[in-house]
């Protein structure tokens, strides 16, 4: 009742809601006395009216456009002083306060700044100037406030000077965290450092990299603005645009800027996340706008605007979008509700804005809630005429929750926080001091007590930071229709410490689901298995998509680059999302070639026996005979034996024994047959040869047995020389893309040359000399078929070289096998095949006497031959001297017919110097 009386006194005394300033005492906004004076700063209206038709003075204008949300703020930290006053908190210490408008002005904080450093009990309200504040006591121990950091960046350094604290409730710019330019600064919220970061990262996480973002041309929002890019780069997430509006609604340019940054919203038609760090007024104003041109966006808030009722309560505001907000963390603040069911209990003396509210409420009670708030602001810019109704008090009673409604839980705790800091420091500084005297302590030693204080609120412990920071972290909300009206719904919260999202339940991850529906991308999304180019666009965020190339790969998508598998063990196709490990090859005994090979062997082997049961089975025969004997002829197929089985050492997986044996067999066991070769050849050309010198040198040369063991020594002392300095060894050959190759490696090149270069000496050495007897008689001649199996050698091996030097994979162990087989299937060809199909074929030479008489007509052409040369030689000596007489005795011809098939084979002889030949004796026949 006693509050009605005064209302209606002052409905008919009050023309305006908000009075221009007169007197110092004008300008406050709420006071109430106590032993401990606390500023408070709060922008409980929108704006100060300037008129531009008159020269601007420096007075303090009026104030219009009453902030509902502010008004609340403002109670909330009257309530939080009358609670530690009713409280044993401070026992006989009653806190008091002075709390001024700043109309979101920085010259009005300024204003009120100079008041809180007036000189306490002066009359006069002046701010001394002196060297040393150490023992000045201003008006007030500490100010609240104020909320944007525009403004209490300009109020810190004012009150630096004296260092009376100031603890902000929602001041976030980073840079108030200085303590070097911000010594006597503290806050109950977080930095805008951790807000951007979860911002970047929230964006991130939804599959955004290509946004907005609208901000105020102060020193909040271009803080703001450098942080947000700083981790939004980190979070390779790209600024399409930024756009920056006037700080202050009583700037003309303001509707300007809005319609250009809705046109170029409309004109990034990608871009549909839009970060947006305003005050309230200009996210009012924006989104009314954007609602008439039909934009729908997803619209990230700060903590500035993100819980604001009368944004959230615009008409058809849902037409928007979505609105994704972070918020301050929420506190219990039911006695806050208590104490707005009990307000018209509440002296209003001295309480402005409790009275203009009044006012403004009365004026505006046909209105619905949801434009209660508009109504109220709107009806605050000029001059209210009325009739005051008999029905005021019921309906201001009735209608007390649309208050509890634009209630900021978040913001509230917050203000709760402030006030209880420093009622905690109070306290701990009064334990030794008689705090009902003002001069008890000076504001500098508050400040020290309060940067250390631990202090409760609902159970919980609160201290700050090194950098005067509180930080509780964030509560990320959405605005959902519920019912047909907008609420705020808890989604998630960020916690600072460990800088993740906790997600409490099953329907907030489904929220996160559907926004990760709404695609905000420059580029489309790179697949796994491509990366990233970039364009010549500024920004990493538009890319073309390739794909990795051969041996990269890329497991995620929006790749930067494609990653290098282990070029060792791994690999990767074109385009590959993972990669795959290299399969281990080598000469399998599966593979078909490796079947081929191995079967060619096996026939190559079942030759060699079959040959030796043949020879075997023709021992006494003149063929076999002729060969060498069986045991010669039994070495030489046991060569081939080896050679053939070495083939099997090439084939199968690697192991040291196979790698070491398979060369060593083959190079010893080749070398032994050529050797046995050699000899044949030797011995050939030494029963078949007619020049004296030549035969001497043979019989000289010929040592079978020496020189078979001397040439396969050194075969096998290089071998043995090999094996033990430079051994072949199992290798994994990576060079190859896609396998391993499991191959031996022959430990040394020189030793591996030097052993096929000694048995192509060797085999050169059997060419030449089976060369010079390939005119020997054909049936019994293994002269000429030596030298064809000679050349298939040289042909083989010339050819294996460079084919050798320039294979590889696992087919390279092939090549040698397939050089094996030829050569000796061409040796053995050439050395056995004709001697068994004179065996199996021509059994009727194969005898003795046939033998004698191919040998006796071989050696009586080879005489006649030589004879008619040396006569010849002769006839044409003896035009010039004496004839000789006949050689070899004293016929001058040889007996012909019977005489002379008993003496096939030629003799030599010489009679006076000249070379003759005769037939060999028939005996000797018999012994070759």
């Amino acid at each position: 009742m006693a509050l009605l009386m005064i209302l209606i006194t002052c409905f008919m005394a009050i023309l305006a809601p908000s009075q221009p300033c007169q007197t110092p005492d004008d300008f406050v906004a709420v006071t109430s006395p106590g032993h401990i004076m606390i500023g408070g700063l709060f922008a409980i209206h929108e704006k100060m009216l300037s008129s531009e038709d008159q020269p601007r003075r420096p007075q303090i204008q009026k104030c219009v456009g009453f902030e509902v949300s502010a008004f609340l703020q403002t109670l909330a930290m009257i309530h939080s002083i009358e609670v530690i006053n009713n409280s044993t908190l401070l026992s006989g210490v009653k806190l008091g306060y002075e709390i001024y408008d700043t109309c979101t002005e920085v010259t009005a904080a300024m204003a009120a700044t100079l008041r809180f450093l007036s000189k306490f009990n002066c009359s006069r309200e002046t701010v001394e100037f002196q060297c040393d504040y150490s023992n000045y006591m201003p008006r007030v121990k500490a100010v609240i406030g104020a909320g944007y950091s525009e403004i209490t960046m300009a109020v810190s350094r004012m009150l630096n000077l004296q260092l009376i604290p100031q603890v902000s409730y929602e001041s976030t710019a980073e840079i108030l965290s200085d303590k070097i330019r911000f010594p006597s600064f503290l806050r109950t919220v977080p930095s805008d450092f951790y807000q951007t970061k979860a911002m970047a990262q929230l964006i991130q996480k939804s599959g955004w990299n290509w946004i907005g973002i609208i901000t105020t041309d102060d020193d909040y929002g271009r803080l703001a603005l450098d942080t947000f890019a700083i981790q939004a780069a980190a979070n390779n997430v790209c600024i399409a645009f930024k756009e920056v509006f006037p700080a202050f609604l009583s700037d003309n340019t303001i509707e300007v800027r809005i319609n250009q940054t809705l046109e170029k919203i409309i004109a990034e038609a990608q871009v549909n996340v839009i970060v947006v760090f305003l005050r309230r007024f200009h996210v009012f104003n924006l989104f009314n706008k954007a609602i008439e041109r039909n934009i729908h966006k997803i619209w990230i808030a700060s903590d500035n605007w993100s819980t604001a009722t009368k944004i959230i309560t615009i008409p058809n505001v849902k037409k928007l979008g979505k609105v994704v907000g972070f918020t301050f963390r929420r506190g219990n603040i039911s006695s806050f509700h208590a104490f707005l069911q009990t307000l018209h209990t509440y002296p209003n003396d001295n309480n402005k804005p409790l009275r203009e509210y009044a006012i403004l409420f009365s004026d505006c009670e046909h209105v619905k809630d949801s434009d209660l708030s508009q109504c109220i602001s709107n009806r605050s810019q000029g001059t209210l005429t009325y009739k005051v109704k008999e029905d005021v008090k019921r309906n201001f009673f009735m209608r007390n929750d649309f208050l509890w409604h634009y209630t900021e839980p978040g913001l509230i705790h917050s203000i709760q926080l402030a006030v209880f800091a420093l009622g905690y420091a109070i306290r701990d500084l009064c334990q030794a001091r008689d705090c009902q005297n003002p001069n008890a302590f000076q504001p500098w030693e508050l400040l020290n007590v309060l940067k250390n204080v631990i202090f409760t609120d609902g159970g919980n412990s609160f201290h700050f930071d090194t950098h005067g920071d509180l930080n509780i972290g964030y509560d990320v909300v959405l605005w959902k229709e519920i019912n047909g009206h907008m609420t705020i719904a808890k989604m998630a919260e960020y916690d600072l410490q460990n800088d993740v999202f906790i997600i409490p339940n099953q329907e907030a991850k489904n929220e996160f689901k559907n926004l990760k529906q709404t695609l905000s991308k420059c580029s489309k999304e790179c697949s796994p298995g491509e990366m990233k180019k970039t364009t010549r666009s500024q920004h990493i965020c538009c890319y073309e998509c390739v794909s990795c190339p051969e041996n990269h790969y890329s497991n995620q998508t929006d790749m930067d680059h494609c990653i290098l598998c282990n070029n060792e063990t791994h690999w990767a196709p074109v385009r590959s999302a993972m990669c795959l490990e290299k399969e281990v090859e080598y000469l399998n005994w599966n593979d078909s070639l490796a079947l081929l090979l191995v079967a060619l062997s096996l026939l190559g082997i079942i030759f060699v026996l079959a040959i030796g049961i043949i020879f075997t089975r023709n021992l006494n025969t003149p063929v076999v005979k002729s060969s060498g004997g069986l045991v010669v002829c039994y070495v030489i197929l046991l060569c081939h034996f080896l050679n053939f089985a070495s083939t099997g050492f090439f084939i199968g997986e690697p192991q040291d024994f196979t790698c070491k044996t398979r060369q060593t067999l083959f190079g010893v066991s080749f070398t032994l047959c050529i050797s046995c070769i050699l000899m044949k050849s030797l011995k050939i050309l030494l029963a078949f040869s007619f020049d004296p010198n030549l035969q001497n040198f043979l019989k000289f040369l010929y040592k079978p047995i020496p020189i078979i063991f001397t040439c396969t020594g050194i075969q096998v002392i290089i071998c043995t020389l090999w094996l033990i300095f430079a051994a072949p060894t199992v290798e994994e050959n990576v060079s190859l893309p896609r396998v391993i190759i499991l191959e031996c490696e022959e430990g040394s090149t020189l030793a591996f040359g030097t052993m096929l270069g000694y048995i192509a000496i060797l085999a050169f050495i059997c060419f030449i000399f089976a060369f010079k007897g390939r005119k020997l008689p054909e049936n019994y001649n293994e002269a000429k078929f030596i030298t064809f199996g000679m050349l298939i050698y040289f042909i083989a091996w010339i050819t294996f070289i460079p084919v050798y030097a320039t294979t590889s994979g696992k087919y390279l162990p092939a090549v040698e096998i397939i050089v094996i087989l030829i050569s000796n299937y061409g040796i053995l060809c050439c050395t056995f095949f004709p001697k068994c199909y004179v065996i199996l074929c021509k059994q009727e030479t194969n005898t003795k006497s046939a033998f004698l008489e191919l040998i006796y007509s071989y050696s009586s052409h080879s005489a006649g031959n030589l004879a008619m040369s040396h006569a010849s030689l002769d006839s044409t000596s003896s035009n010039i001297t004496t004839t000789h007489p006949s050689p070899c005795g004293n016929s001058a011809a040889w007996q012909k017919s019977k005489d002379l098939q008993a003496q096939p084979f030629a003799q030599t002889c010489r009679d006076n110097g000249t070379k003759v030949s005769k037939p060999f004796p028939r005996k000797r026949i018999s012994s070759i």
